[in-house]
């Protein structure tokens, strides 16, 4: 039997495989490659895709999936460190776009509601594709991509305002008031629904599901949670997206949400990729070769006018010229919800047929646009903070109060006060080391000063927060931000403006520490490298190698820029493997305790071979092996003595450190 959606499935991944490839070696986002596989398979381009609903039935799953992905790495508390950025960014930037929006094309001849109607379509920017590019770029914790993350969360919320509003401007009221304030009712309730299940359903359910130990049924449990909440949301009259990101916040409240997004990854990738697809099968390749120049201006004038308007609107929240610019570029395209309200006007009139197609190839072309735009921000941010702007507009509009560095030379500078920079400063504090923070989340910065910690608002890529920090005297600089292209503008001001000092970087990926290197940083810690270097030394300490070899084997790794790892000198080596050739003999180690009674004894007094029925292969003084010792050589504290003996009697013996 023939299943046409099976036939379109493997069209749509063949041809995805071999422009992708074309992509990857052009240099071009392999989103970019997706929604030009979808213009060709689509009904406007060479027509190879006929089961074309379903395909957008698959792709709204794929838009599900990476909204429950993100929201498992968010969490309830980090959203609401950001209900600020929700609340007041996104309101501003959605009313700033429907009223700029309203005045441009009202002028340009079209009724009111028309004009208010595509000021809605235009407002809303893609979750799916800027979620997915910060993600990539592993900018999702950085202030812009915080910043971008909380005003799409509002414009995946206010969309449901927008459908209710959409008769109104069509002149067709009938009883959307009475629905909306019922929507509302039951978006409240399944908000509350998400609060208790966060706390106290989904814990205890997965806990009984983990007890089984069946990964099968884990990752039922994970989809089904993911969907229904979904479904519930939906019914409710909101939109699937927000479901699911509410679903994969009640997930990361537990302590099984890392194996969740371990699940999912894979069906998301897949998913996903139908949403792209599906956008540029909706595109009229014959219209936009029609209206190139129309469509080219409009697009191009879309991506403007949002870029700046969200980023007035992060900067009204308190963040740099720099921060509000990358966060305003990211959000300069127009969203998948975006299709889904157009359907709603089609219905009621508000768009005909030329005027919808134009809709969609601008906003297929401001997608497409988006991951090159993203790319380019951190430079057109630097060429505008090269203008002779004023210090203030600079630094931002912050209600945070300035604090002077206490710290005047010798100290400690710890930019980004995240999880890595807080643990440092702890550190510092606990060493009594004086040191100075930089953040640029105000609100962390004014409850951190409440509580008497020594740091102040600013963007450090800029000179004069960094003169503010009075990096000249400054001893050590530890940046410990998520944004590489900040990291690295730091990293290249900190050494011009103070060669001396000792610059420690943390990146997430290894790829970044050859730039970083050139830059001017002394040290760069890579997270990925590091776990990798915690496991081994674990592992070296099960197989009986001492303490001090695997630091000083650690200390090489890391010395060699986490090159691959080198082997043990040979003589470890040989220890390590002796035992696995001689099954009734084992090769352990004993360190002579600062109080131990073998501590100022000779070999020959302690007599182990009498006493233990072991022997004393070598010891290790200082950073010096001693192979074959004699009889009357004393032994000294922190001697490591290498022994060799049966398992019971190497037990018994290490009790003699526990003697004092």
């Amino acid at each position: 039997m023939e299943i046409p959606l099976l036939n379109d499935i493997v069209i749509i991944f063949g041809l995805s495989v071999a422009v992708l490839f074309a992509c990857h070696w052009l240099k071009v986002p392999h989103i970019v490659g997706f929604l030009i596989t979808g213009i060709i398979a689509g009904p406007y381009g060479l027509g190879l895709i006929r089961a074309v609903h379903e395909v957008e039935i698959l792709a709204e799953i794929g838009v599900v999936l990476l909204l429950f992905t993100i929201g498992i790495e968010f969490s309830l508390e980090k959203l609401l460190r950001i209900r600020k950025t929700v609340l007041l960014g996104g309101s501003i930037q959605v009313l700033l776009t429907i009223l700029v929006t309203f005045f441009v094309v009202n002028r340009l001849g079209q009724p009111v509601g028309e004009s208010i109607f595509i000021g809605f379509l235009i407002s809303l920017s893609s979750t799916a594709i800027v979620l997915k590019i910060l993600q990539e770029r592993a900018e999702v914790d950085s202030p812009h991509g915080r910043t971008d993350l909380g005003i799409l969360i509002f414009q995946d919320v206010i969309i449901v305002p927008m459908i209710l509003l959409t008769p109104f401007l069509a002149g067709a009221a009938g009883r959307s008031g009475e629905f909306f304030f019922i929507i509302t009712a039951k978006g409240i309730a399944i908000i509350g629904f998400v609060i208790v299940s966060a706390k106290w359903i989904v814990p205890r359910l997965l806990y009984q599901i983990a007890r089984t130990r069946s990964q099968e049924l884990f990752m039922v449990c994970i989809i089904v949670i993911c969907l229904s909440v979904a479904w519930m949301t939906s019914s409710a009259g909101l939109s699937l997206a927000l479901g699911a990101f509410m679903a994969g916040l009640i997930i990361s409240e537990s302590e099984y949400s890392h194996q969740a997004l371990g699940s999912i990854l894979p069906f998301r990738d897949v998913f996903t990729s139908f949403f792209f697809i599906s956008v540029g099968m909706l595109l009229d390749v014959g219209f936009l070769f029609e209206h190139p120049a129309t469509i080219a201006c409009i697009a191009v004038g879309i991506l403007v006018l949002k870029s700046c308007i969200a980023g007035l609107a992060a900067f009204l929240l308190g963040l740099p010229l720099r921060t509000a610019i990358l966060a305003g570029i990211a959000l300069g395209q127009v969203g998948e919800f975006s299709f889904i309200l157009s359907e709603t006007g089609i219905e009621h009139g508000l768009l005909i047929d030329d005027t919808y197609q134009m809709f969609l190839a601008c906003s297929v072309l401001t997608m497409a646009a988006t991951p090159f735009v993203i790319a380019l921000s951190p430079r057109l941010a630097e060429l505008v903070l090269c203008l002779p702007l004023p210090e203030k507009v600079i630094s931002g509009f912050s209600p945070v109060a300035e604090i002077e560095a206490k710290t005047k030379k010798d100290h400690l500078i710890i930019v980004g006060y995240g999880v890595n920079g807080g643990n440092v400063a702890r550190a510092a504090k606990f060493a009594n080391i004086p040191y100075a923070i930089i953040e640029m989340n105000p609100e962390t910065v004014r409850s951190e000063q409440a509580r008497g910690e020594p740091i102040f608002f600013g963007d450090a890529t800029r000179e004069a927060v960094l003169q503010h920090a009075n990096i000249k005297d400054a001893r050590i600089v530890v940046v410990a931000i998520n944004d590489p292209a900040s990291t690295r503008r730091i990293t290249e001001v900190t050494r011009r403006l103070n060669p001396k000092v000792h610059v420690i970087v943390r990146t997430r990926y290894l790829q970044e520490m050859k730039s970083l290197y050139e830059l001017g940083a002394n040290e760069v810690i890579p997270e990925e490298f590091e776990t990798s270097v915690e496991i081994f030394a674990r592992v070296l300490a099960k197989y009986l190698i001492p303490r001090d070899e695997i630091e000083k084997f650690v200390t090489e790794v890391r010395s060699g820029g986490y090159e691959m790892f080198r082997v043990l000198s040979r003589d470890t080596t040989a220890i390590s493997d002796l035992n696995l050739y001689i099954p009734d003999v084992e090769i352990d180690t004993l360190r002579i305790g600062e109080k131990s009674s073998l501590a100022g004894r000779s070999l020959a007094e302690i007599d182990l071979m009498k006493k233990f029925g072991i022997t004393v292969l070598a010891i290790r003084r200082n950073q010096e092996i001693l192979p074959n010792p004699k009889a009357d050589m004393p032994l000294f504290a922190k001697d490591v003595l290498y022994i060799i003996g049966s398992p019971d009697k190497l037990a018994e013996a290490a009790g003699l450190l526990d003697n004092p």
